[in-house]
């Protein structure tokens, strides 16, 4: 099959609906090898199933792609390196990986209970490490690579009632960048999507007020097909020269976000104290300081 990743081998985690489902038929018609990865659970974790990865596999080929289903889970290391050697040994090597699995455990962080905080940190940052470490070694041997992975506006600007999703999602922006240095030496790039579209994600998200309900309205115009294009991008040998970014995709429009840097810097010969900083420091950065009380344009930023 011809295409931008034709003769490539493709991992897409999560990949049983929603945005992955998106991002494995996409690559697969772009002529990759699909490991259609995906536990089959709720977002809250029951009844796991093949069902949702067997179907997306059986849609690929039907089209005339090649996949395989893949039901381990990521969020530990014997069965994400389970996952990969799936790749390596239906298709004989691993060249893309794209970390898209995901789960929520919403609660306001005054009330968030432990199993609740790591239940998403095992799933979202530690299955992007377990999964890209497995794939690691085969990268560094071929000296050729490429991960993507789902960030979140969650963590790059905040949300309510998500301090374990948008910590992970805020950690794995950064694993990417670190991933991106340590293995830019072996051809091998990791860059990070922030998706905005509709998805069984964001379809718990509450709708009872009429602020509420105008928010989902918004969101339900954002198809989760239009994320797929960036990730075939990323993955290709177009994207040789895009390494350690952050982009966001919503609809028709994307975005390149920053990286953080110094904004303003005071100095102080004779050393800084306490109230010296109250006094001088503090109100020459008041400009810079971000509110903590979001604005009623932060629907621009709903996060998946």
């Amino acid at each position: 099959m011809s295409g931008m990743l034709a003769g490539k081998v493709a991992i897409v985690t999560g990949a049983g609906g929603g945005i992955g489902r998106g991002i494995a038929l996409a690559m697969a018609a772009a002529g990759a090898k699909v490991v259609v990865n995906d536990i089959g659970a709720s977002l809250t974790g029951e009844s796991t199933s093949a069902g949702p990865a067997q179907q997306v596999t059986e849609e690929i080929i039907k089209a005339g792609g090649q996949a395989v289903p893949c039901t381990d889970s990521v969020s530990t290391y014997a069965s994400a390196n389970s996952i990969v050697e799936t790749a390596v040994k239906t298709f004989g090597k691993i060249d893309i990986v794209v970390n898209n699995a995901g789960n929520l455990r919403d609660r306001v962080f005054h009330k968030m209970s432990e199993e609740e905080w790591r239940q998403v940190i095992d799933v979202h940052l530690n299955g992007t490490f377990f999964v890209s470490r497995a794939a690691a070694n085969y990268f560094r041997e071929q000296e050729s690579g490429a991960f993507v992975h789902m960030t979140s506006t969650s963590g790059l600007i905040g949300n309510f009632g998500q301090a374990n999703y948008s910590a992970a999602k805020l950690g794995i922006a950064a694993l990417s960048k670190s991933i991106a240095l340590d293995m830019n030496r072996y051809n091998v790039r990791s860059n990070c999507i922030a998706p905005f579209a509709w998805s069984r994600m964001t379809s718990s998200i509450p709708a009872n007020t009429p602020e509420e309900k105008a928010r989902v309205a918004k969101l339900q115009k954002m198809e989760a097909g239009k994320i797929a294009p960036m990730a075939v991008f990323l993955a290709s040998d177009k994207a040789k020269d895009v390494n350690a970014q952050i982009f966001g995709v919503r609809a028709n429009e994307i975005m390149l976000f920053s990286q953080p840097r110094p904004v303003r810097s005071v100095h102080m010969s004779e050393g800084w104290t306490a109230e010296a900083i109250a006094d001088i420091a503090a109100p020459a950065m008041k400009h810079h300081f971000m509110a903590l009380e979001r604005s009623p344009d932060a629907i621009d930023w709903d996060p998946i």
